[in-house]
């Protein structure tokens, strides 16, 4: 009989290739009943073989939900509390949101303001994956502007809320807020499994 783990929120944070999706799925590798939300929708060639590798990441037995827009629905569908959900990601998801609402702001707060209860109304646990946008470059478009502004904000509030808070740099766990979760605290060597699993 699996043991009910407790209710917590784990984020992931890095920039691209850092590792993010490979350490996310590490940790829920350790649970024994996972619910994979995917945010990516196939819209090219490039970003259909990029889901595919997602796709064949991820263990046989995990269950797996493409939810582009309505992460509260999902989240709160998870009410047994041996459950993990992995949300991967909400730079994705974000912009799906976008476009969804058309821009406009407050329809997408809507959205975010639901995820968040979501979250802290769940009986699982989450792992959620992000981008961190504080580091790169300032985007030269408004929209662009506009899109890391909201996914800023969005990273803030998720973080506040989170348990454990792991900022991912080229490819090793830096825990911000919390600690590592104890299926990550092995070494992180830097070897050929993880430099085959960069492309995640």
């Amino acid at each position: 009989m699996q043991e009910a783990h407790p209710n917590k929120v784990t984020f992931v944070l890095g920039g691209v290739r850092s590792g993010k999706s490979r350490f996310a799925q590490r940790i829920a590798s350790a649970s024994g009943s996972v619910v994979f939300i995917a945010t990516a929708r196939p819209s090219d060639p490039e970003m259909e073989l990029r889901i595919e590798r997602h796709r064949k990441s991820r263990r046989a037995t995990w269950q797996t939900l493409e939810v582009p827009v309505d992460l509260d629905v999902a989240i709160g569908s998870l009410q047994d509390p041996r459950q993990l959900g992995v949300i991967d990601c909400l730079t994705v998801y974000l912009a799906n949101v976008m476009s969804k609402a058309q821009g406009e702001e407050s329809a997408i707060k809507e959205h975010t303001n639901r995820l968040c209860s979501a979250l802290k109304e769940t009986k699982a646990s989450i792992i959620l994956v992000s981008n961190e946008v504080g580091s790169g470059v300032h985007p030269p478009t408004a929209t662009g502007r506009f899109y890391c502004d909201l996914l800023g904000e969005l990273n803030q509030r998720v973080a506040a809320l989170a348990d454990n808070v792991i900022l991912m740099v080229a490819g090793i766990p830096v825990p911000v807020k919390g600690a590592l979760p104890v299926a990550a605290q092995s070494d992180f060597a830097i070897d050929d499994e993880v430099l085959g699993a960069a492309r995640l």
